[in-house]
């Protein structure tokens, strides 16, 4: 059996056996956890592979996951709720016509709108390298937010959208994170994911062996894109709600904080990261609720709010002091399996 059937089988069996079995020891405050969990690992692994795989030092998901988001809002509100929601201007006809009561075909189609603006954006963003990269992809999720916000007739501006279907539960997030999981990784083993890390490793040395070096690149960014665009989706069905304040620069510092803290270029590690940052940040929560009391120093805390954050800081700070590259580094769940095996004297 080759690696990357272990891994995917690993992942497989895993990810059925925790949604299967999961929803019946959780509150609905544990759960809507859970599924911020799935979500953002759909959105982790597809910025990872421009990010860490191909080595694109983009700083637009949160531009791409607004789109989605947007999309699949107005997808899915009938024309009746657009024209009670929409305050500050009348609905577009357009935006009126737009209108499904499938879930699937609302992702798709949010999904596939940001796959084509990324693909239209890859033509002026892949003119540039490094810095420049990040600074245009920059650009262009602020650019998302501020047309969210001056375009009323298309997003009802700064009010936003309410009242979207709460479609998302945990088997719809968690069936699409593993769906997204599989599609990268045999991405990555692919002669495609070969020639990305080529890329990644010297763009001109990948070229001079005669890979064509955009269309790689725009590959990987169209199906960056396009995940990224359901997971937008797959947030607003489970918030009830979009606005243009949701999709700031903070949106892609967490994505970033996720892929370098789990290891650039490993799926694995951004699952694990997804797991640490964002189910960490919400199960230290108890720690904005501690009480101090110090007798001989006359201090009476009642409450510390932000306490939280210092110690998942301080703890974020300690991992990459002792792990530079990461958790994972560069490595798959297959390389510790294939490791494991071979103490145990398998072949």
């Amino acid at each position: 059996m080759t690696k990357i059937k272990i891994s995917v089988l690993v992942y497989i069996i895993f990810a059925i056996a925790f949604i299967i079995i999961v929803p019946r020891f959780f509150d609905s405050y544990g759960m809507g956890i859970l599924n911020q969990v799935a979500i953002y690992i759909t959105l982790a692994v597809s910025y990872n592979l421009i990010n860490g795989v191909t080595g694109q030092f983009s700083l637009g998901p949160n531009g791409f996951i607004a789109v989605g988001a947007y999309v699949t809002a107005l997808v899915l509100l009938t024309a009746d709720q657009k024209n009670d929601l929409f305050s500050l201007e009348d609905p577009s006809p357009i935006i009126l016509a737009l209108h499904t009561n499938s879930f699937i075909l609302a992702l798709l189609i949010a999904g596939i709108s940001a796959c084509i603006l990324s693909l239209i954006l890859s033509f002026a963003v892949f003119r540039v390298r490094g810095d420049y990269l990040a600074i245009v992809t920059l650009g262009f999720g602020i650019i998302i937010q501020k047309l969210a916000i001056n375009f009323p007739s298309l997003t009802n501006g700064s009010m936003g959208l309410n009242g979207v279907p709460l479609f998302s539960n945990l088997y719809w997030t968690g069936g699409i994170a593993i769906i997204a999981v599989i599609l990268i990784l045999n991405l990555v083993y692919s002669k495609f994911g070969r020639a990305m890390k080529a890329i990644r490793d010297d763009e001109d040395a990948a070229s001079a062996m005669g890979i064509n070096t955009f269309w790689i690149k725009t590959l990987a960014f169209g199906t960056s894109a396009f995940l990224e665009g359901v997971g937008g989706g797959l947030l607003v069905c489970l918030l009830g709600s979009v606005s243009p304040e949701q999709f700031g620069f903070e949106f892609t510092f967490i994505l970033l904080t996720i892929i370098v803290l789990g290891g650039l270029g490993s799926t694995t590690g951004a699952i694990i990261g997804t797991i640490l940052i964002i189910g960490g940040r919400e199960w230290l929560r108890f720690l904005d609720e501690i009480q101090i009391k110090i007798d001989f120093l006359n201090i009476d805390i009642h409450s510390m709010p932000g306490l939280r954050m210092v110690a998942f800081s301080l703890v974020l700070i300690l991992v990459m002091l002792f792990a530079r590259r990461g958790i994972f580094g560069d490595r798959e769940l297959n390389y510790f399996l294939n490791k494991n095996s071979k103490k145990k004297g398998f072949k």
